[in-house]
């Protein structure tokens, strides 16, 4: 059990000591950081900079990396791994609400200090993440224009997923809503292994995902293993004939 909260856990890492990062470190961040959305067309220099601001962090798989009700103190980018975005109901059902990989922010972007997380983000594998001081991020938006538009893409981008997850669960079926989302999570998620494609999430959490059952969930790819299109294994789901499940969120 650990004895800070996740928020107080990272404001003592980064404020233990000052940063300081040498040019083949900065070289090697900027490497980390260049593909993803939040730093795209910075310029090779401002970029290094802003990589070389952060601290780096390692997660274990299932730690917690901030917790609903948390101050915003914290911008998290992920360089390696995957997590995941939940909130629970009023009965203690998980609802994810998102889940992201390399490249991509945990939580909200643009967050005043003052401000509450109003979910909690959780490593779903071995994870590595640059986190700067939300303070000195946001002074480093006010000086970039790209990073400022990159934010807002970000944010437009985030609303436009839930909106259509949303849309989804109102109004598709859950065979059309669970293909869709393992369409998204294999563009996000999806990793070469034996020559296929494998998504490293469990049947409960893409039931959570999808707004519906583990036993629908379990039915569904049951029969769509048997079709040849995926096979599962323990919190993993690999995918054999991507256009086949194109196809099952057209037709079915």
């Amino acid at each position: 059990m650990l004895n800070e909260q996740p928020e107080e856990q990272m404001a003592t890492a980064c404020a233990s000591a000052p940063i300081l990062v040498g040019e083949s470190e900065a070289k090697r961040r900027e490497a980390l950081v260049k593909n993803s959305p939040l730093f795209s067309d910075i310029p090779g220099m401002e970029c290094r900079e802003i990589a070389s601001a952060a601290h780096e962090r390692h997660f274990t798989r299932r730690q917690t990396i901030f917790l609903e009700g948390d101050a915003a103190r914290r911008v998290v980018l992920l360089t390696g791994g995957s997590a995941k975005i939940v909130q629970l109901g009023q009965s203690g059902a998980e609802v994810i609400l998102g889940v992201r990989g390399p490249g991509e922010v945990v939580g909200t972007v643009g967050l005043r200090p003052q401000d509450r997380h109003c979910s909690t983000a959780l490593a779903l594998a071995s994870s590595t993440a640059l986190i700067w001081d939300s303070a000195a991020f946001e002074a480093f938006s006010q000086r970039s224009v790209h990073l400022r538009r990159n934010i807002t893409h970000i944010l437009c981008q985030q609303l436009h997923e839930l909106e259509e997850r949303y849309r989804e669960i109102s109004t598709e079926r859950v065979s059309v809503r669970l293909s869709h989302q393992l369409i998204r999570l294999l563009n996000q998620l999806g990793r070469r292994v034996n020559g296929e494609v494998e998504i490293r999430l469990s049947r409960e959490e893409l039931a959570q995902l999808t707004g519906t059952t583990l036993f629908t969930v379990s039915r569904l790819l049951s029969d769509w293993n048997q079709r040849g299109i995926v096979s599962t294994r323990r919190e993993a789901v690999s995918v054999h004939d991507f256009q086949a499940l194109e196809q099952l969120g057209e037709t079915e």
